[in-house]
C-alpha cells in the first residue's frame, strides 16, 4: 500500500467519533460522507486532479478534531486579522462559532447571521434545502472528511431583495493547541432574489503553529442577486490548508470572487461555479505568494449551464525560493449555453530558477454558438521592461520592485473594500520584501 493508505485508519477512526444528534436529515448526510470518504480515501499523486500535489505530509501528521468548545481566541489576537471597515463579523474558533468575538449587531431585519448549528434548528426549511447540495462529496474525499466532521460553522441567510451596505467578515481561525489540530471549517451563504452583499472568508492562525484547516464554503446567489465575495487565506507558514467553495447562480445573478493566498506550508483552493440561470455572470480571480519550499495548488471551474451566461478569470502567481504552484483551470459550456463568453487567463512570476508551476487550462464545449479564451504566461522578469525603467533614472532594485509590484496590483485594484485592499497590499508587499532581500543577499 502506499503511505497515504497506509495512513488512512486513524482517519477513519476520527470520523467513526463524529459529531452525533441533530435533525435525522443532518445525521443521515454525515453518515454517508463517512462511508463515502472511507470508500474514497485520500488522493494521491496518481489521481489526476491531484497529479502534482502530494497530501502524504496531511496524512502523515496526527491532527486531532478540536473538541474544546471553549477554545478561544483573544480580541487583540483576533485583530491582526481584520481590517477597519469589518462592521459586521463572524468569528468561527477551531469549527466553533464565537460568539462573544463576534459583531452581529445593526444588521437590517431578513438578514440571519452566526452559528450554523444554530441555524439548523433556527432556520430548518433554509438549513435543510442547501447545507451539502453543492459540496458534493461523491469524488472528493477532504469535502466528504468535512461533511462527515460538520459540527458548527458560519451561517448568513439573505432574504430577498435586501442591501447590506457594510461588508460581512467570516474570520476562521485555528488555536495554538499542545497538539496538531484539524480545523473543520464550514460556511452556508444563502442570498435571495435581488440582494446586493460583500462577503470577505480571512483563513487565519498564530505564526509558526502547526494544524490542518479543511474548509467548506457553500454560497447560493438568487435571482438578480449581486455578490462580492473575497477570500483571504492567511495560515501560518507551517500550516496545511485544503478548501473548496462551491457557487449556484440563478438567473441574471452576479457573483465575483478574488482569492488571496498568502500563507500556508501546502495549499489547496478549490473554486467551483455554477452558472444556471440564463445571464449570470462570474468572476474568479486569484493572487498567491509562495517561497521557500511551500506548494500553492489553484483549481477552479466554471460550469456554464445556461445561455448568455459570460465568466471572467484572471489568476497571478509569484514564486521565489523552491516554491512550486499549480493552476487547472476548467471551463465547461453544456449544449444549451449557447452566447457564452467565457476568458482565462493564468500568469506567473518567477523570482528564482528553482521555483516552478504547473498549469493546465481545460475547455470543454459542446455548443456551438460561444467565445471561449485562455491564455498563461510563465517566466521571470522582462529584461527589456527592467532596461527601459533604469534609463530613467531607476536602480536594478527599484525597477524590479516596480515590476512586481504592478503585476500584483492588477489583481489587488480590484478590491472594492478599500481597507481590505490596504491590509492585503500591507501583507503581500511586506512579504514581497523580506523575499527580495534573501535574493539580494543570496
Amino acid at each position: 500500500m502506499t503511505q497515504v493508505a497506509e495512513k488512512l485508519q486513524p482517519w477513519v477512526a476520527a470520523i467513526d467519533q463524529r459529531p452525533q444528534g441533530g435533525p435525522r436529515w443532518l445525521q443521515d448526510l454525515r453518515d454517508r460522507a463517512a462511508a463515502r470518504f472511507t470508500a474514497l480515501g485520500f488522493p494521491t499523486v496518481r489521481d489526476e486532479e491531484w497529479r502534482f500535489t502530494n497530501v502524504a505530509p496531511i496524512v502523515a501528521a496526527e491532527f486531532r478534531v478540536s473538541e474544546d468548545e471553549t477554545a478561544r481566541v483573544t480580541e487583540a489576537e483576533l485583530s491582526a486579522y481584520l481590517y477597519s471597515d469589518a462592521d459586521h463579523r463572524v468569528v468561527v474558533v477551531n469549527g466553533r462559532f464565537a460568539p462573544e468575538l463576534s459583531h452581529l449587531e445593526g444588521l437590517p431585519a431578513g438578514v440571519r447571521v452566526g452559528s450554523l448549528a444554530a441555524a439548523v434548528t433556527d432556520q430548518p426549511e433554509v438549513v435543510q434545502r442547501y447545507f451539502g447540495q453543492l459540496a458534493d462529496f461523491g469524488t472528493r474525499a477532504f469535502t466528504a472528511l468535512n461533511t462527515a466532521l460538520a459540527a458548527d460553522g458560519a451561517y448568513v441567510s439573505i432574504a430577498d431583495g435586501i442591501i447590506l451596505e457594510q461588508p460581512l467578515h467570516l474570520v476562521f481561525v485555528s488555536t495554538n493547541a499542545d497538539a496538531p489540530v484539524l480545523t473543520n471549517a464550514r460556511a452556508l451563504i444563502v442570498a435571495g432574489d435581488r440582494t446586493q452583499a460583500r462577503i470577505v472568508e480571512t483563513f487565519a492562525g498564530p505564526r509558526g503553529a502547526v494544524y490542518f484547516t479543511n474548509a467548506v464554503s457553500e454560497i447560493v446567489a438568487g435571482e438578480n442577486a449581486v455578490i462580492d465575495h473575497y477570500k483571504v487565506q492567511e495560515e501560518s507558514f507551517d500550516a496545511f490548508h485544503v478548501a473548496s467553495m462551491h457557487v449556484h447562480l440563478a438567473r441574471s445573478a452576479t457573483f465575483s470572487s478574488h482569492s488571496f493566498s498568502l500563507g500556508g506550508r501546502l495549499v489547496r483552493n478549490d473554486a467551483n461555479a455554477l452558472l444556471d440561470g440564463d445571464g449570470a455572470e462570474c468572476t474568479l480571480n486569484g493572487l498567491y505568494l509562495a517561497d521557500g519550499d511551500r506548494l500553492v495548488d489553484n483549481h477552479t471551474l466554471i460550469d456554464h449551464a445556461k445561455p448568455h451566461c459570460p465568466s471572467h478569470e484572471i489568476y497571478k502567481g509569484i514564486l521565489g525560493g523552491k516554491a512550486r504552484a499549480i493552476f487547472n483551470g476548467k471551463i465547461i459550456v453544456r449544449q444549451d449555453a449557447q452566447k457564452t463568453d467565457a476568458k482565462q487567463t493564468n500568469r506567473a512570476l518567477l523570482l528564482s530558477d528553482s521555483a516552478s508551476i504547473n498549469t493546465k487550462p481545460q475547455l470543454e464545449i459542446f455548443a456551438d454558438d460561444v467565445k471561449c479564451t485562455h491564455g498563461a504566461a510563465i517566466g521571470q522578469l522582462d529584461d527589456d521592461a527592467i532596461f527601459y525603467l533604469r534609463a530613467r533614472g531607476l536602480t536594478y532594485f527599484e525597477a524590479r520592485d516596480m515590476l512586481i509590484h504592478a503585476f500584483a496590483g492588477d489583481i489587488l485594484e480590484r478590491v472594492r473594500i478599500e481597507s481590505l485592499k490596504a491590509a492585503l497590499e500591507g501583507e503581500l508587499y511586506a512579504q514581497l520584501a523580506k523575499d527580495l532581500a534573501e535574493i539580494d543577499a543570496a
